[in-house]
């Protein structure tokens, strides 16, 4: 049994009614936590709506002796956002964690992507990330003290065909991360990615026959530490597949430097320029913009 508890915390789960996300709400509050879970219970293609898994998943946690309010706001709007976040304080008085781990999913080649279901899929991923993170960023900063992890996909890291707005949606949680993490920093709020592989209604339609074991479960614990108190790191993001964890992150080769350029000439150097024997990585709470700029600017100045 684990040392880390939630006791007096309070924790918002997005899309938690189902698979991942309820996997996390069952974990933090089997150890303590106030849980909300937020789901407007709709299909996978986000379309309908029903009540029912919100309130059937609060029940379950309620059953099993801990405290949870169902909230069937959607992610997708503002306003669903900051009602998501008002229903944590106003049922318990406090948000501490938020975990975004509402989603859908609407498959087509990019040629053939409508408008419709390209905003369809980021208004809930990405947008309905920044819908409540900003309210819940507000009150952390407020109370000096928040953990948020969003979801992110290893489909936004190197991506897949047929899902342009899964991936654009997935890639662009990291600069959101990035941001919550960086401003938070000084307020007590870390924020990361957790970047999950595991069976869910979510791979409904795909040959799973030659999968390994890689239920909810496997990827809860994961997001339990980067939600706790004394999660150490900020501004990251984690791999959790299959019972495999580690850290993805952002690097670049160091490149090469000439103080003018020609078509030519990029194309003449481009296997040095791509060499990755040599690469620079940075942190983003460690100053890595600006340390970025300085070795570049380093480099044009014959310093490096």
């Amino acid at each position: 049994m684990t040392q880390r508890r939630f006791d007096g915390r309070v924790a918002v789960v997005t899309g938690g009614a189902r698979g991942l996300g309820r996997a996390y709400a069952e974990l933090l509050s089997s150890l303590g936590a106030k849980v909300v879970i937020n789901d407007n219970g709709s299909a996978m293609a986000g379309v309908g709506g029903d009540a029912g898994p919100a309130e059937d998943a609060a029940a379950a946690i309620r059953a099993a002796g801990g405290e949870a309010a169902a909230s069937t706001d959607s992610v997708a709007t503002v306003e669903g956002g900051k009602a998501i976040v008002e229903t944590a304080l106003d049922t318990f008085g406090r948000i501490d964690v938020l975990i975004h781990s509402a989603g859908n999913v609407r498959y087509a080649a990019l040629a053939e992507t409508s408008y419709e279901d390209f905003r369809a899929v980021v208004d809930v991923h990405l947008l309905g990330a920044f819908h409540v993170v900003r309210p819940a960023f507000e009150r952390m900063v407020k109370d000096g003290y928040g953990r948020v992890v969003l979801t992110g996909s290893i489909g936004g890291l190197y991506s897949m065909p047929g899902v342009v707005n899964y991936a654009v949606s997935k890639s662009g949680m990291i600069g959101l991360n990035n941001i919550i993490a960086i401003e938070g920093a000084e307020h007590g709020v870390k924020s990361n990615i957790i970047l999950p592989g595991a069976v869910t209604r979510m791979a409904e339609g795909l040959d799973i026959s030659q999968y390994p074991p890689m239920g909810p479960e496997l990827v809860a614990p994961v997001v339990g530490w980067l939600s706790h108190e004394s999660c150490s790191v900020s501004g990251e993001l984690y791999v959790s597949v299959a019972g495999r964890i580690a850290r993805a992150f952002v690097t670049e080769t160091e490149g090469v430097f000439r103080p003018s350029w020609t078509i030519d000439e990029v194309g003449d150097e481009i296997d040095a320029i791509r060499d990755d024997s040599r690469r620079w990585t940075f942190h983003p709470l460690e100053g890595a913009f600006g340390e970025h700029l300085a070795k570049s600017f380093a480099m044009a100045r014959g310093e490096l």
